[in-house]
């Protein structure tokens, strides 16, 4: 799955002390991914990590390469858990002479010809239920067996994070054998964090059903619902030498005072989940109402259009979708009135859900 290729190249920029753009996907699986390929190299090589590599999450719900917003003077991108059909970016970063390392478990068409593809689902590598941070762990690993080290297990409760957070099927072996090993050594600054802070709802007992209700949401409010600066709070909390830097502290009443990165990560996670939960419930109102006016529950499919003046945050389509699929007991659609960003024409966008 050209592993050693992706390890030799990573290697070989490390060696040379060029610049590296890591992009964080825009979802638990994709922080997940990238905080554990940080931190994995900053266990082998912190001045290289501290010096060399810059990163950059997704101001909303994009996923992949975005060309504009990578440094100028880097030599090699990497894109942990997204990517793999990205075949036009990855062709024009070769033209400008550099090198791309997409680690990912999503579907494409084909293997890029411009970049270096490390994807369970482009090969015959037998667990396809390996996410993005799994893929991560496994490329880490085959560093860890050409140096003859264990490094990548000091981070394998990331892997549990983000396989639960993505909801991947844990029929497989491998899989169901990461999560329960993740689960028994948490020690993650983030994720310990969390578990802390809601052990009273996970019942003193880390298992992979708390961790989907009690943890992941506060993750996933944050990639829809945050502030650019909040979502770099919160990937930072998840770097082992960022997260317990001190900060000044943004708690009621503390003004002047100094606090840690990961206790004000894990605070607004509560913050932000809070004011998303209201944005949801605002949404849900108006869009009970837009049913009940013009009688869509008498076709089998809910397509329900938003105009401009009560369309909702699109980074929010998707969770009032699935709510209302489960209320209703119907596939379902939530659109938003919007006009394309070039030729100003009227369209409809959002997302659907079944339920």
């Amino acid at each position: 799955m050209n592993i050693e290729q992706g390890a030799k190249m990573l290697i070989r920029h490390i060696s040379q002390e060029d610049k590296t753009f890591i992009q964080i996907d825009s979802d638990a699986d994709g922080y997940t991914s990238s905080s554990l390929l940080i931190n994995y190299l900053n266990s082998l090589f912190p001045g290289y990590v501290q010096n060399n590599i810059s990163y950059r999450v997704h101001e909303g719900k994009q996923h992949g390469l975005i060309l504009e917003t990578i440094p100028e003077d880097v030599k090699l991108v990497i894109a942990p858990d997204a990517s793999s059909n990205d075949y036009e970016v990855h062709q024009q970063l070769r033209e400008r002479g550099i090198d791309v390392l997409v680690i990912d478990h999503h579907e494409a068409e084909k293997i890029s010809e411009y970049a270096c593809i490390i994807n369970n689902q482009l090969c015959d590598y037998p667990t396809k239920s390996l996410s993005g941070v799994g893929m991560v762990y496994k490329f880490c690993s085959y560093i860890d067996s050409l140096l003859n080290i264990d490094n990548a297990n000091q981070f394998i409760d990331l892997v549990a994070l983000g396989l639960i957070a993505d909801v991947m099927l844990m029929k497989d072996f491998e899989t169901k054998h990461l999560v329960n090993l993740g689960l028994k050594q948490i020690t993650n600054p983030f994720f310990r964090g969390m578990t802390i802070k809601n052990e009273y709802s996970l019942g003193g007992n880390i298992t992979p059903f708390g961790v989907a209700f009690y943890i992941a949401p506060y993750i996933n409010a944050v990639t829809r619902c945050g502030t650019q600066e909040e979502k770099l709070l919160l990937f930072e909390s998840m770097l082992d030498f960022k997260a317990y830097e001190q900060i000044p502290s943004t708690k009621r009443g503390f003004k002047g005072t100094y606090e840690t990165r990961v206790e004000q990560a894990c605070r607004n996670c509560t913050n932000i989940k809070n004011r998303q939960n209201k944005a949801r419930d605002a949404s849900l109102k108006i869009i009970e109402q837009i049913i009940e006016k013009e009688d869509l529950l008498k076709n089998q499919i809910l397509i329900v259009r938003l105009p401009a003046d009560y369309a909702i945050d699109k980074n929010l389509t998707g969770l009032v979708a699935t709510k209302i699929a489960n209320q209703f007991q119907k596939p379902t659609m939530i659109v938003n009135e919007t006009h394309d960003a070039e030729t100003g024409e009227l369209i409809w966008a959002g997302s659907g859900r079944i339920f």
